[in-house]
């Protein structure tokens, strides 16, 4: 897309649960193929074949991250920087069966992601290599298959033992889902439909649908093209029909037009879904039957006016998240990701960047449902490499497949509105950054023009050579915030996106004062990670950041300021891990996060609820358990017009909210009792918070997130954990061991309590409490019924409650 002026698009998610109908009288089958396979963290001759002898292997489901089983180490290859983790080569094996009478059917087998470098063999058969961690990709079995009462064993290598070949936590194994996909001779073709809408109004929407088939059938017959579309109460909406086709032996395209009147538009606030059926027709029979969702939007990026959604000039409130759920680790899981998306949602977030790399596609799907705007990014480098066994080791062989595969698999999302062709990329320093974007940049509008593409530099001035390119539609700016304001006049006539900024530091419950005075640290970007507090902390009032980077309240002042900032996404949404700067070991995952590794926010995290939403938001911090004299800084996050703080019922004054204002502050000397805030507007009492010095640790109290959970196997119930005094006061130092027992089908997926630098293993039944807080996760079991979960300590009165799995 070279002109960013009214882009529109209608895109399709194809969702990993339900793009294919499943019954048994569908044509197209995609079964879930997680079960039952065997694992071994070894290398070993001959597992590549079917006589091998895998019963001593450990049983488990898929998706599987080895790496999260292990033990922190600075000894291992990763480093601290890509999460301490072990590395290593695994096996996988399943054994499977196909009815003697599908002999007709094509077999195919889906892996989402494997990290990395698979080999992937049937019944001895090699079918393939895939070196890089975050593609999907799939082989046909059909020649290879057995039927009837014959077995069929799948092998797959996976090499994940040279490292460091990532600047964050990778995860290793076969993190993500995998499909046993058949389907007839005649079939739309792997990731075969692409519906787009080359114009959208009020009234109506052209949609235009290509469709790849794969013939296979060699008597005549006569064979249809049916697509239909039906909107969220299963009423068809607009349909077209092709007669007569004669196909081709490998692939034929059919383009097909319809409209949509009256359509429900998607947007980050609204994200309306319709539903596309394409199906196949031979003679009076049905050869196949694909579906999609889709999401009808029009967008375009202005040079002055920034980012306009359906009409209507949106800001993008983004964040970048790596890929991996924390304490889970790398496997996907979809509640968990679901849980990530939530609470961004509510702090008023409206977009994700992948960073860097191509997502799991239940993220995109859950962005489709829950109105998330994606920046889709394929690669952190290039040809150069950034650090020793990485993708660059790949690059001339595998990019074009890669970034085409990305590109085919996500270009119907309604939710990917930008491709960002890579990160921080070393040729953006040389004059072969020119051709190489422009290469990339063309592969990607081959197949999709309709969205702008992006790369994020982090030198982004004129002369940087993959700007000088001409292959970017859109400038993104990694950081440079001194820059934004002088966008117009240095890059004229250009779209603006602030593909990475802020990088601002914080651990959950941790306070440096004086609260006005910024640290930035270490002192540069490439220095060495120096000392700083003994307790491997940094300061939760954002008054901290990295060198390359701002606090949160200095990047959003400018994006909130000017209208051609189209949008930021901030780093990171989420703590992660690896990457543990300004520190290095026993630190062992990130800083940067609005929302820590456990999924608890920070105090930024109000900050932006307050400028993001429209619900009232009042937020008083730090805690109140100090020194007796010592004065104490004491914040406000609100979007009240005024607030008066009390102490002990005694007035402390009234703080107005100017226009620039992000927070209020008070100094305040200790003395212990309740620190009471309330805001107003208009002159009106609308909220009331207190914060009250606690007393000793007394108890413990356990909330779940959810009180009923899904009897699958793989649903979550994320339940927090509260150290309180005998009044229920949470207990802000609390760091009390705590333990969790079970009774029910269900198990401890996980435990955590957002530090930084804990060693404690995330597979346990217990937890330390880190300043008051920790969090153990329930994954159902496949019974229905109750689970009951018992949080207990020494010295304190335990909690427990009831999980209903249905």
């Amino acid at each position: 897309m070279r002109s960013l002026k009214k882009a529109a698009a209608a895109l399709v998610i194809i969702s990993a649960a339900a793009m294919y109908a499943c019954s048994e009288e569908s044509p197209r089958l995609r079964s879930n193929f997680n079960e039952g396979w065997r694992f071994i963290l070894a290398d070993g001759s001959g597992a590549s074949q079917s006589d091998f002898d895998d019963s001593g292997w450990r049983l488990l489901d898929l998706p599987h991250d080895w790496s999260i089983e292990g033990d922190f180490s600075e000894a291992n290859p990763a480093t601290p920087g890509g999460g301490a983790l072990p590395g290593g080569i695994g096996w996988y094996r399943k054994t499977f069966s196909v009815d003697e009478d599908k002999r007709d059917k094509l077999y195919y087998i889906e892996f989402d992601g494997v990290y990395r470098n698979s080999e992937v063999w049937i019944n001895g058969n090699y079918l393939g290599k895939r070196p890089y961690g975050y593609s999907s990709f799939r082989y046909e079995l059909t020649p290879w298959l057995k039927y009837g009462e014959e077995k069929n064993i799948i092998a797959v290598r996976v090499d994940n033992s040279q490292q460091p070949n990532s600047r964050w936590y990778s995860g290793s194994g076969i993190y993500r889902n995998v499909w046993l996909v058949s389907t007839e001779k005649t079939a739309v073709d792997h990731w075969g439909v692409f519906v787009t809408t080359p114009s959208v109004n009020e009234q109506n929407a052209l949609v235009r649908i290509e469709t790849r088939i794969k013939g296979g059938t060699a008597a005549a017959a006569t064979v249809s093209l049916v697509t239909s579309i039906y909107d969220a109460d299963k009423r068809q909406v607009a349909s077209a029909t092709v007669n007569d086709l004669v196909l081709a032996d490998t692939l034929t395209s059919i383009t097909q037009e319809v409209t949509v009147e009256d359509p429900l538009l998607w947007s980050d606030r609204e994200p309306n879904l319709y539903r596309v059926v394409t199906e196949i027709i031979i003679g009076k029979r049905v050869a196949d039957s694909y579906e999609t969702v889709m999401g009808i939007r029009s967008f375009e990026f202005d040079p002055s006016r920034g980012f306009i959604l359906n009409g209507v000039e949106t800001k993008i409130l983004g964040v970048c998240n790596h890929h991996d759920l924390g304490f889970l680790g790398a496997a996907v899981n979809t509640r968990a990701i679901e849980r990530q998306l939530e609470l961004l949602k509510e702090m008023g977030c409206n977009a994700i960047r992948t960073s860097h790399n191509p997502p799991a596609p239940e993220l995109l799907d859950l962005c489709d449902r829950m109105g998330f705007i994606v920046m889709d990014e394929a690669f952190d480098m290039w040809k150069k490499s950034k650090t020793l066994y990485d993708y660059s080791l790949n690059w001339d062989e595998w990019h074009r497949r890669d970034l085409e595969d990305m590109v085919l698999r996500d270009r119907n999302h309604p939710a990917v509105f930008i491709w960002s062709i890579g990160n921080e990329i070393y040729e953006q320093w040389d004059s072969t950054g020119i051709p190489m974007a422009r290469e990339l940049a063309g592969i990607v509008r081959n197949l999709d023009e309709t969205r702008p593409v992006t790369s994020g530099c982090n030198e982004p001035y004129p002369w940087n050579y993959i700007i000088k390119s001409g292959a970017l539609d859109l400038i993104g700016f990694n950081y440079h915030d001194s820059l934004w304001v002088r966008f117009p006049e240095v890059f004229p006539g250009s779209s603006f996106i602030a593909s990475e900024t802020t990088s601002a530091l914080a651990t959950r419950g941790s306070y440096d004062m004086p609260s006005d005075s910024v640290r930035r640290w270490p002192y540069r970007w490439d220095a060495p990670l120096t000392e700083g507090n003994d307790d491997f902390s940094c300061s939760s009032y954002d008054n901290c950041s990295a060198p390359w980077g701002s606090t949160h309240e200095e990047s959003w002042r400018l994006i909130k300021a000017y209208d051609y900032l189209s949008g930021m996404f901030i780093w990171t949404g989420f703590d992660y891990l690896g990457e543990p700067t300004p520190y290095g070991w026993p630190a062992r995952s990130s800083y940067f996060g609005i929302i820590d590794l456990a999924g608890f926010p920070k105090d930024a995290y109000y900050m932006y609820q307050s400028e993001w939403t429209d619900k009232p938001v009042l937020h008083l911090f730090p805690h109140w358990n100090w020194n007796p004299g010592q004065t104490v800084d004491i914040w406000a996050y609100t979007n009240c017009d005024e607030v008066e703080l009390f102490l002990n019922d005694r007035s402390l004054g009234v703080q107005k909210k100017k226009d620039n204002d992000l927070h209020l502050t008070w100094s305040v000397p200790f003395e212990a009792g309740t620190m009471t805030a309330v805001g107003k507007k208009e002159g009106a009492e609308i909220l009331r918070t207190e914060i009250k010095t606690s007393g000793e640790p007394a108890g413990i109290i356990i909330t779940p997130d959810r009180q009923t959970i899904k009897a699958d196997g793989t649903d979550l119930s994320f339940v927090s954990v509260t150290v309180v005094d005998k009044d229920n006061n949470p207990v802000p130092y609390a760091d009390n061991l705590i333990t969790f027992a079970v009774e029910g089908d269900a198990t401890i997926a996980g435990v955590d309590n957002g530090s930084q630098v804990s060693m404690e293993s995330f597979r346990a039944d217990h937890r330390k409490a880190f300043h008051g807080k920790c969090l153990m996760v329930l994954r159902a079991g496949k019974s229905r019924g109750a689970a009951t979960v018992t949080a207990s300590s020494e010295g304190l009165k335990s909690a427990v409650t009831t999980i209903q799995i249905r």
